[in-house]
């Protein structure tokens, strides 16, 4: 059968490095051969989503190290103030999901993350829940971004949440004025500020105007909206579900630099470039790097390909046997064992392949979160609660081995 990947994009740039790291091993000269359909010999600039979301624990040192290795133009950081005033690097408003706050502080889990001192962060692992080899991972501070990137890969610096920040908008701006190594990437323009909140990104525009700054939003708005922005942004960031060509030109009629989040997939990207989007931020900046470079975004696949996707059944996402799942298919013209595949969402939710479980040529399998009756066509992980998010939702499959295998959203 054919691959569900069907269209590639080639650069004109040399292939990035690709980082040597338990995700990204090397591929072979059989495997790197770029695929015969090429698109393109243009490419738009490539965002590695806190850090690296999708292959290391999200705004971690490894994280920005995968994100760098992968030769993409930048990688993003979320920035927070600690209750001390410290600028450290942390996505959500909590600890809970990404830290092991539960066994450090086992009061705290749901307290504001910014209740937190300094030298209270830095006691919370933030790497274990992605995987034990990233046992020990702290919550970096915001100058560790800096350390790490380079001037071939930049910085999109996320002032996150500003409302629990206060002060936010001016310690980044003297940061980036005073610190040797930030002062360095300025100088080659590979610093971004970014946010969703217009006050903010409004306060940092006066403050530091010499700074290149973008809007985000989940959809793009009427062109009244897009002018006036312009007047204090570069550019503007969007979901790429919501995108139209129709949005594209809007913005680039203002003046706008438009740039889209979070396409994972292959597929997702090339939508985006299809749709003539200058920047494209992804969780996967290793594989999208490959996939744009003419090369194989999976090298370590054993064939096994998500073909599909229910987030959102008729009645409950997790009632029993018809709930939602996600569909595996094997692509090859041999049995594959997919015994301990694992499913990860974006959000590091995990769905398994129990054990028993072999793909004939072209056998598909359903991966249920919930209850139901297992078959040779259905795997159920009898969970209570619902993984893929209804209104569209990014899965990457793993191997037992831990090599990544595919990545499918919708």
């Amino acid at each position: 059968m054919p691959s569900r990947l069907t269209k590639t994009l080639t650069s004109s740039a040399a292939a990035a490095a690709v980082g040597l790291t338990l995700f990204a091993a090397p591929a072979t000269a059989q495997e790197t051969e770029a695929p015969a359909e090429a698109a393109a010999e243009t490419s738009p600039l490539i965002i590695g989503h806190r850090g690296a979301a999708g292959t290391a624990p999200e705004n971690t040192v490894a994280a920005f190290k995968d994100g760098r290795a992968s030769g993409a133009d930048f990688f993003e950081i979320d920035v927070q103030l600690s209750k001390d005033g410290v600028p450290f690097l942390f996505h959500d408003d909590t600890p809970a999901r990404t830290t092991n706050v539960e066994e450090v502080f086992p009061e705290r889990a749901k307290d504001p993350i910014t209740s937190f001192t300094w030298a209270e962060l830095q006691q919370l692992d933030a790497g274990s829940y992605f995987g034990e080899e990233f046992e020990g991972e702290r919550i970096p501070h915001l100058d560790d971004a800096a350390e790490v990137a380079t001037i071939n890969t930049g910085v999109y610096i996320e002032i996150k949440s500003p409302k629990n920040s206060p002060g936010v908008e001016q310690l980044v701006a003297d940061e980036l004025r005073t610190d040797a190594k930030w002062k360095k990437l300025v100088a080659a323009d590979k610093i971004q500020v970014l946010g969703f909140d217009e006050a903010s990104n409004r306060k940092f525009a006066e403050i530091a105007p010499e700074i290149e700054l973008q809007q985000l939003s989940s959809i793009v708005p009427a062109k009244s909206v897009l002018d006036s922005w312009a007047t204090f942004v570069d550019s503007v960031g969007t979901n790429y579900r919501t995108l139209t060509e129709q949005n594209v030109a809007d913005a680039k009629a203002a003046g706008l630099i438009i740039g889209v989040y979070t396409a994972n997939s292959p597929e997702a990207v090339q939508h985006s470039i299809d749709l003539g989007v200058d920047a494209v931020t992804g969780d996967f900046p290793i594989q999208t790097m490959r996939y744009v470079d003419g090369n194989k975004p999976f090298p370590a696949s054993t064939g096994i390909e998500i073909e599909g996707a229910v987030n959102n059944p008729a009645g409950d996402d997790v009632q029993a046997e018809t709930g939602e799942h996600v569909v595996l298919r094997n692509t090859t013209d041999r049995s594959v064992d997919v015994s301990g595949y694992i499913l990860r969402d974006a959000a590091n939710n995990i769905l398994t392949v129990g054990e028993g479980y072999v793909l004939e040529p072209g056998a598909e399998l359903r991966v249920y979160t919930g209850p139901g009756t297992n078959s040779a066509e259905a795997y159920y992980n009898g969970g209570d609660a619902n993984v893929l998010n209804n209104t569209g939702d990014s899965v990457a499959l793993w191997s037992p081995q831990d090599t990544l295998q595919d990545v499918f959203a919708n």
